[in-house]
């Protein structure tokens, strides 16, 4: 796995993997690591969305980038599917919920809401909608809690109504 060195490099591999574009304004948290395999990047976009790009060598499923996020102390909002498959969950989590319960049918969205997070996403790109308490934090083995902080920046997405 390339390290990413620049926001030109970030924004790249975001347009090719979510046909998405994104230019970077700021750097929050720059590649750190979030595991013993995974790396995130927190940035701000020229938008003013702040957002989570994470990658790691192993395999990676919704439900491992939401673990992290919560273990980095961010709360996510939505996530980008994949390029050119944008009901990229739902299906997969369709064929979750038949391959357990093959006899049924999906009756409402709230049978598909954990079968979601068993679909592979690797990598990964979220909203983050708040940082809680200001601080992000970062895997660090060496660590009591294996987690440090790894940068304070005050943010909540204010919601309209």
């Amino acid at each position: 796995m390339k390290p990413i060195v620049t926001a030109s490099e970030l924004e790249a591999l975001i347009s090719e993997a979510f046909d998405v574009d994104v230019s970077v304004k700021r750097f929050i948290l720059p590649l750190s690591d979030v595991g013993r395999t995974a790396q995130a990047t927190v940035f701000m976009a020229s938008n003013n969305q702040l957002l989570l790009y994470l990658r790691a060598s192993s395999n990676m499923t919704l439900a491992d980038v939401k673990k992290i996020a919560v273990r980095m102390g961010l709360r996510l909002d939505e996530f980008y599917p994949p390029k050119y498959q944008p009901d990229y969950f739902d299906i997969l989590g369709r064929q979750k919920f038949q391959e357990v319960f093959p006899g049924m049918t999906v009756q409402s969205e709230e049978d598909l809401i954990f079968y979601r997070t068993l679909a592979p996403y690797n990598p990964a790109l979220a909203v983050v909608s708040e940082i809680k308490n200001g601080e992000i934090h970062q895997f660090d083995p060496d660590v009591h809690g294996e987690w440090r902080v790894g940068a304070r920046f005050a943010y909540r997405k204010v919601r309209a109504k």
